[in-house]
């Protein structure tokens, strides 16, 4: 197969949509997050994290302090993305990060999530 023909591929195929987490082992902080594009998201984070640039910089510290090796990266769920035209997997995927963000709370002293604003 020639590359125009992978890179068609790839572009054609489905990409599992869902929830993943970045958990460091040495503390036990999560940061919990969705994509539609769960392979290239994980990938993404570690990019950023390996290259010092991520954008949550508690995050980043934490990486620089105890290493790679101190570092899960894992898929928590996944959405099954029905095939119909005009289906937009964002709404439900938020829901689903807010199923996990609850069960988790990842926050403060246990993750790297900001606090949800609460309505007053």
């Amino acid at each position: 197969m020639n590359r125009k023909q992978l890179v068609r591929e790839y572009k054609e195929s489905k990409r599992p949509a869902g929830v993943y987490r970045v958990r460091c082992v040495a503390n036990g902080k999560s940061l919990v997050g969705a994509s539609i594009d769960l392979p290239a998201m994980l990938n993404r984070q570690q990019s950023q994290l390996r290259m010092g640039g991520h954008p949550n910089k508690a995050l980043q510290q934490d990486w620089n302090d105890h290493g790679a090796e101190a570092f899960e990266f894992e898929v928590l769920d996944t959405l099954e993305v029905p095939d119909r035209d005009g289906y937009d997997p964002r709404a439900d995927l938020r829901t689903l990060e807010e199923m996990w963000l609850d069960k988790l709370k990842p926050y403060g002293d246990g993750g790297y999530n900001a606090e949800p604003k609460r309505a007053t």
